[in-house]
C-alpha cells in the first residue's frame, strides 16, 4: 500500500467531513469514524470514493478504548498504514457559564471522556502504526474558548485546555517519529453548534464574533481541514505547538 493513510474521528459531519474530503482529494485513503447514525458518515465516505479514496468506515465510541484499539486494528488489516490521526470527536453540553448549578460531575467526565481521554487513547492506539513511518503526525482538534475562558460550557473550556497541555505531552512522548500538534478554532459554522445554540442565538453570536474579529469573519469547516493538511502534512519541522484559527478574534478590532 503507497496510498498515505489519514484516520479522522467524528468525520461524518462539520470539520471532520472536511478533513476527510480534503485528504482524499490530495491522494490519500482515509478512515471515516462516527458514533451514532451511520447514512451521515456513508454519505461522506460517498464524497471521498468520489475524490479516488479508498475508505474505510468505523462506528466507534473514542471514550472506550477497546474501541480505539479495534479502529487501528481495522486500519491495519486494511491498509497496513496510518500517517496522519486527526483527533476531531468532541463532546460538550451548552450551559451558561455564569449558572454553576448547570453541570455536574458528570457533564464534566462525559466532555473529558470524548475530548481528552478519547485523544489519548486513539493516540496510544495508532502509535504504533504511525511509527512505521518516520514524520507521522497527530492533530489534535482543541478551541479557542481554552484561550479565552469562553464556549458552549466551563467544562468544555476546561477538557480543551487539558487537550492543549495533553498535546505538549505527547509530543514529547511520540517525538521524533511523530509530530503531535493541536489547532484552535474560532467560532466554526458547523450543525453542531448550530443546533446547540438554537436558530436567534446562534445569527446573533455570528454577529457578534464578526463585529470583533479583525478579518470581519467567522471560520468554516475547510479553514480548520486546511491547517489539518498543514500541521499533519507540511509542518515537518513543528510539533507541540497550537495553532490558533480565529480569523484575529483574540486581536480584537482596533
Amino acid at each position: 500500500m503507497t496510498r498515505k493513510v489519514c484516520v479522522v474521528t467524528g468525520s461524518s459531519s462539520g470539520i471532520g467531513a472536511a478533513t476527510a474530503r480534503l485528504f482524499a482529494s490530495q491522494g490519500w485513503n482515509v478512515l471515516v469514524n462516527y458514533s451514532r447514525a451511520p447514512e451521515p458518515a456513508e454519505a461522506v465516505a460517498a464524497q471521498c470514493r468520489a475524490l479516488g479514496a479508498d475508505v474505510l468506515v468505523v462506528k466507534a465510541d473514542v471514550s472506550q478504548d477497546a474501541d480505539c484499539r479495534a479502529m487501528a486494528a481495522q486500519a491495519q488489516a486494511r491498509w497496513g498504514r496510518a500517517d496522519v490521526l486527526v483527533n476531531n470527536a468532541g463532546a460538550t453540553k451548552f450551559a451558561s457559564m455564569k449558572d454553576l448549578d448547570a453541570l455536574d460531575a458528570d457533564d464534566f467526565h462525559k466532555i473529558y471522556a470524548v475530548n481528552v481521554v478519547g485523544a489519548y487513547q486513539m493516540a496510544r492506539a495508532f502509535a504504533p502504526l504511525l511509527r512505521l513511518h518516520p514524520g507521522a503526525g497527530i492533530v489534535n482538534v482543541s478551541s479557542i474558548a481554552s484561550m479565552l475562558g469562553t464556549g458552549s460550557s466551563i467544562a468544555y473550556m476546561a477538557s480543551k485546555g487539558a487537550l492543549n497541555a495533553m498535546t505538549v505531552g505527547l509530543a514529547r512522548a511520540l517525538g521524533p517519529d511523530i509530530r503531535v500538534n493541536a489547532i484552535a478554532p474560532g467560532l466554526v459554522e458547523t450543525p453542531w453548534m448550530q443546533d446547540g445554540l438554537g436558530p436567534g442565538r446562534y445569527e446573533a453570536t455570528v454577529q457578534a464574533y464578526k463585529a470583533r474579529a479583525v478579518l470581519d469573519a467567522v471560520i468554516s469547516p475547510e479553514d480548520v481541514a486546511q491547517t489539518a493538511w498543514y500541521l499533519g502534512v507540511h509542518a515537518t519541522k513543528t510539533t507541540g505547538e497550537v495553532l490558533l484559527v480565529d480569523a484575529g478574534l483574540r486581536l480584537t478590532k482596533a
